[in-house]
């Protein structure tokens, strides 16, 4: 299993890091996130129909899209909610069985939300000024923080952080991730072009590694409320698309708004 973990990780990083550095003049990152996307939303929809009310896939996996693609156009986000919201409250009403229209509804909008949403991040911070850079930067920390957190962890956890959510997941462990995360972020100001100072960059590594152990405690609150293991087994040794998007997503929304806000 950890080998097939290393290598699929391998693999995802290659394709990744490849998206990103050659974003232009197609936007790979883009298309490759839409195609994320649309698998992690499947397995979403899939999960959820298992327990609760199915949400309506078809709607679901055509906002994950159109908010993944947003970034693309200035100003797009509050119309787009605004839009999807009301188109697909107005969808409730076509013919047929609405006794479960507002519970469906939910878990479609929840869906769109937690995967398009988060999700367009990515494209969205890879259009700023040093965007490809700033990406980078954000990956980088949070596999360095993913990595020790679960090796140190596995070796040394005796504190476990949330029990009753992921009993795998110890303090130990989350302060090693901590660690690298900053050690990462000082160690790429230089080889990426950063041009924050180094106790800025420290400090944004490590809050990159808080909210992206964050995200993924609450990927594992969902997965424990749906009673799975796993929301799929497409990638070896690292389970579903939906899986692998938890800490990721969580951490470049950081770095967005951080470079947005600081950094512009």
């Amino acid at each position: 299993m950890l080998k097939k973990r290393l290598v699929s990780g391998l693999l995802l990083g290659i394709i990744a890091l490849a998206a990103i550095w050659f974003d232009e003049p197609l936007p790979w990152l883009t298309i490759g996130a839409a195609i994320w996307g649309v698998m992690a939303i499947a397995e979403f929809n899939r999960v959820v129909s298992q327990v609760k009310a199915p949400p309506f896939a078809a709607i679901g996996t055509i906002g994950v899209v159109l908010f993944i693609a947003s970034p693309h156009v200035e100003g797009s986000l509050a119309p787009l909610l605004a839009g999807f919201t009301a188109l697909s409250l107005l969808y409730l009403l076509k013919p047929g069985d609405r006794s479960q229209s507002f519970v469906r509804w939910a878990w479609t909008l929840a869906g769109v939300i937690y995967v398009g949403w988060l999700l367009s991040f990515l494209p969205a911070l890879r259009l700023l000024e040093s965007g490809r850079e700033w990406l980078l930067f954000a990956i980088g920390v949070t596999v360095a923080s993913d990595t020790f957190a679960y090796f140190i962890g596995r070796a040394t956890g005796r504190h476990k952080m949330a029990p009753s959510i992921s009993p795998g997941k110890s303090w130990e462990g989350a302060f090693a991730g901590a660690i690298a995360a900053v050690i990462t972020a000082v160690i790429l100001k230089p080889v990426l072009g950063l041009t924050p100072d180094y106790l800025s960059l420290g400090l944004v590594g490590l809050l990159a590694s808080v909210v992206g152990q964050a995200g993924d405690l609450v990927e594992s609150l969902f997965k424990r409320n749906m009673a799975i293991k796993d929301s799929g087994n497409a990638i070896p040794g690292h389970g579903g698309f939906l899986d692998r998007m938890d800490s990721v997503v969580f951490a470049v929304m950081l770095v967005y708004y951080y470079v947005v806000v600081f950094a512009a």
